[in-house]
């Protein structure tokens, strides 16, 4: 079963992101809907994750104008420096996200595919993760579908930076990842290293 999920991705000002977390903790704690509120710590620093659930997207659609609306988004004012909101749809075979201490540290990859690169990726993906998330949990894999697309964002937990590296380098060896040609339908790559907030549902 696919899942939607508002995934909204928040730049602001550098150092603040403290500050930041602070009202967004007031704005977002305790709501049924929020899944991850994540902060980058490698890769393109000074960015908040957020990731809800989205049951109804003419409600979410609805929710994302009230906040461009609002003279200070997410309450965050002239913290916010770029911002954006968009949808995305899992893959019918991953789990819907759900709250728990998988992290600290997670590893948030979006690619873009080539204009044809959705269909086989979602083939190979459905084949081979299963080896994969033997080796260490996959705990998302979905696809853009307002925005730039073909974007395709995946999110790896792990334990330790160490770890990370170590369990990569496991899928290798064991050639359970990546998935054969699975890099021929890729146009570009990105990786972000994010820790979570002290309110965020998954840890």
């Amino acid at each position: 079963m696919n899942t939607h999920y508002d995934v909204a991705l928040i730049t602001v000002r550098a150092g603040r992101h403290g500050d930041a977390l602070a009202v967004l903790r007031e704005r977002l704690a305790g709501a049924a809907d929020l899944r991850a509120c994540w902060y980058s710590d490698i890769g393109a620093l000074n960015r908040i994750l957020i990731i809800r659930a989205q049951a109804d997207p003419a409600a979410a659609i609805a929710a994302r104008l009230a906040e461009l609306e609002d003279e200070s988004p997410f309450g965050l004012g002239d913290l916010i420096t770029a911002m954006s909101l968009d949808t995305y749809v899992s893959f019918d075979f991953i789990a819907p996200l759900a709250a728990g201490d998988f992290g600290p540290f997670y590893e948030v990859r979006t690619y873009e595919l080539n204009p044809d690169g959705l269909p086989p990726t979602m083939a190979l993906w459905r084949k081979y993760v299963p080896d994969r998330a033997k080796v260490s949990p996959l705990i998302a894999a979905m696809v853009s579908v307002t925005g730039t697309v073909t974007r395709f964002l995946h999110i790896w937990p792990y334990r330790s930076l160490d770890e990370r590296g170590r369990l990569r380098a496991k899928a290798i060896a064991d050639g359970v990842w990546p998935p054969p040609g699975g890099p021929g339908h890729l146009a570009t790559q990105q990786s972000d290293i994010y820790l979570p907030a002290p309110f965020s549902p998954m840890r």
